[in-house]
């Protein structure tokens, strides 16, 4: 079978190609998966690149969040079987058959075509524990979205919305600030190449924003501790800008808000019990046509450095999506 596999790691990608290997077996609590669209993530660009916290032992296939047929299960596997069809996250979905556990394995919103379908998991997934379980955020609270253009960022504005939040998102571009505005109607957008706080402050009455979702990191970051609301929740979620910073912890002290690292996959490998509600929760969102995901680019497998390039330019809007 194909798959799109990491043989080396290289800052430019060299070392990333398009492979005929085994089709894998499932083994117990395994699910083997025939997949019919796959999404590009940015960590799926650090992890080639050595550069993202797991670093899977060479070879191995890249993707992380895809849509597909059940062909098999291994002993123990009790919620899916042969021809469900399911939305699954876990290292290796970039392929034409992909192995992964049973507790990623979701069922397949029937509302959602592959693409979406395929989009759907891991942004939402973690949007969700963002700003639900770590954030906190009650209907009518301020939620400034960084990186709202990106798939993370899109899916934190579209269940922000969909839960009742006022939403303000932000973007280096006009025309994306624009295109988001007409997908999911946030309560404000803002074009942040010359700054946020003043106008975070000004549509906020003052108070600041009571949860930021924060993809971005570095300037933005610090941007935000200066907008953020008293006891409000700054997330970590991602890295994406120009360097890791770090915070005064006197400016924690006076404003009482808190920093909140966002990690979704670990947090639901530690906590097992919580995700099926964290699912629940969203495909009942799904369902009522409350949200959905956005997709921009399709591209068939074997034109991955397309789909790569248009996510590492941060040309994107929302999701880009191999096809299979």
């Amino acid at each position: 079978m194909r798959a799109l596999q990491v043989t080396r790691l290289s800052e430019d990608l060299g070392g990333v190609e398009l492979r005929d290997i085994p089709q894998p077996a499932p083994g117990p609590g395994k699910v083997l998966i025939a997949v019919r669209a796959a999404s590009v993530n940015y960590p799926d660009l650090l992890m080639a690149r050595g550069e993202y916290q797991m670093k899977p032992d060479l070879p191995f296939t890249l993707g992380g969040d895809l849509a597909g047929e059940v062909v098999a299960v291994g002993e123990g596997v009790t919620r899916v079987a042969p021809g469900d069809l399911v939305t699954a996250i876990g290292i290796g979905a970039f392929c034409d058959c992909a192995l992964m556990p049973e507790a990623t394995v979701d069922p397949w919103p029937e509302q959602l075509a592959a693409p979406q379908a395929a989009a759907f998991g891991a942004a939402y997934l973690t949007a969700y524990v963002a700003l639900v379980e770590r954030g906190r955020m009650q209907p009518g609270d301020w939620v400034l979205v960084h990186g709202a253009s990106g798939g993370m960022g899109l899916a934190a504005v579209d269940l922000a919305k969909a839960l009742g939040a006022r939403v303000i998102a932000t973007s280096t571009s006009d025309e994306k600030l624009d295109e988001i505005r007409r997908l999911y109607a946030p309560d404000q957008v803002i074009n942040i190449r010359s700054g946020f706080r003043d106008k975070v402050l000004e549509i906020t009455g003052g108070k600041g924003a009571d949860v930021i979702f924060d993809p971005v990191n570095g300037d933005v970051f610090d941007e935000s501790v200066r907008c953020v609301a008293f006891d409000g929740r700054l997330l970590v979620v991602g890295f994406t800008g120009n360097r890791i910073t770090s915070i005064k912890t006197n400016l924690t002290l006076i404003k009482a808000f808190s920093v909140v690292g966002v990690r979704a996959g670990e947090y639901f490998r530690r906590f097992l019990d919580r995700r099926p509600r964290a699912t629940s929760a969203l495909q009942e969102l799904v369902r009522d046509g409350r949200i959905c995901p956005h997709v921009c680019r399709e591209f068939p497998i074997e034109d991955w450095k397309s789909a790569f390039g248009l996510v590492a330019g941060r040309q994107a809007l929302g999701k880009v999506v191999l096809t299979l």
